[in-house]
Parts: structure tokens; sequence; C-alpha cells
């Protein structure tokens, strides 16, 4: 691998993972950033990522060739729950030997690649192995989405305990504010919050905005 491999995880599911990936990358191909997304593990669809779907639409283009033969969705379940009960309840362990094998092909043939997981940071992938285990085994940057909506505090200042124990490198710091947010007391201070806390902790850690304006789809 090239180490131009970069994870998307968030504090839950329904964070916003997919609209956060689809605009990142679109904004790195923009730049000149060759930039295609994988998804990790997809549940609750059968023979196609709905989330890979997602990130075309966003990036205004059509689904890849790299989507039509498999490489971009190596592993899709059926059932909408988390990966270790999708698996089980279709019969069949995740292929993390094929996973590796579709990103190591996606990263030799582009500049970047965003690796979407399922759920949250904490999200199993087998009984007894957790996504944050995958992205720290693997020593991918951390692209981690977060919000203004009420809890969302507690949920991210967990997971960036979470991160610095396993010496997780923390990327980029998405705050999705797409869709508006009924509470914008709560969300603008969340928003402010968020920044002191990078600036203290994580100062090297870039921060990225996603609102209706930089994102204007409707969900």
């Amino acid at each position: 691998m090239k180490g131009n491999v970069y994870f998307v995880s968030g504090i839950d599911t329904g964070i916003g993972k997919s609209y956060a990936t689809g605009y990142m990358a679109g904004l790195w191909n923009e730049k000149g950033i060759r930039t295609i997304t994988q998804k990790l593990v997809q549940t609750g669809n059968e023979g196609f990522s709905e989330d890979i779907e997602l990130h075309r639409r966003i990036m205004g283009c059509g689904m890849l060739p790299e989507d039509e033969c498999g490489l971009t969705m190596p592993e899709i379940f059926s059932y909408p729950c988390s990966p270790h009960l999708a698996a089980e309840i279709d019969g069949r362990a995740i292929d993390f030997e094929k996973i590796e094998a579709a990103t190591r092909a996606l990263a030799a043939n582009y500049d970047a690649v965003l690796l979407e997981g399922a759920g949250g940071l904490m999200v199993p992938l087998t009984r007894d192995y957790l996504t944050i285990d995958y992205i720290a085994d693997h020593g991918y940057p951390l692209i981690f989405v977060t919000s203004g909506r009420l809890g969302s505090i507690n949920h991210l200042l967990l997971s960036l305990e979470a991160v610095q124990r396993r010496n997780i490198s923390l990327h980029t710091l998405v705050y999705n504010r797409f869709p508006a947010e009924d509470d914008k007391i709560i969300g603008n201070d969340t928003e402010g919050y968020v920044r002191d806390i990078l600036s203290k902790h994580f100062p090297a850690t870039d921060f990225l905005l996603l609102d209706t304006v930089s994102l204007p789809l409707q969900s």
C-alpha cells in the first residue's frame, strides 16, 4: 500500500459519513488529487452498495469501472445491521483478505482512497474485532465525522480518547451540519467547542465544515 488510504468513520450510525466521503472525494479530485472511494463492508443491500452510489452522485460522476467489478464494494450483506451480525445472518464470514486486496488495487491506481466504514467507530466487524481495531492495525489516517446534534459532544470526546489510546492519526474532523440542525443554538455552540478541542489537543488536524451550502442535496 502506498500510504494513500484514509479511513472515514464517525461518532454513530447516520452521522453523515457517506455524505462526507463523497464530498471530500469531490474536493480532492477538483484539486487534482485523483481520489476514489471504497466501502469497507456494506450492509442492508444485495449486489450493490447504496453508499457507493451516493458517493458518486455527490462527486458528480456515474458509477466507475471499479464499482462495476466490485473493487469499491467487496463485501455486501443483506441485513441492515452491524457487520458482525449481518455476516452471521447471511451465513458467511467477512473476507478481510478480499477487502484488503481491493484496497491495494485501488491505492495502486489512484492518488487517494477514502475507505468508509459501517456505522460508528467502535462498531464490531466480528464478535472480537472492532472497526477501530481495523483502522489501528492498518495504520490508516482517520477522517472522523461528528455533528452538532444533542449528545454529539459526549460521543466525540469518547471517540477521541479511543483514537489517542490506539495512536491513530486524526487527519480531518468533519463537522456535519447537513441537513440543517433543528436547534441552531446547540449546533453553533458545539461547533465552537469542537474547534477549541482540536486547537488544544489536535492542532495538526484539519477541520471541514459540511453544511447545506457545501452540499445542497436532499437527504
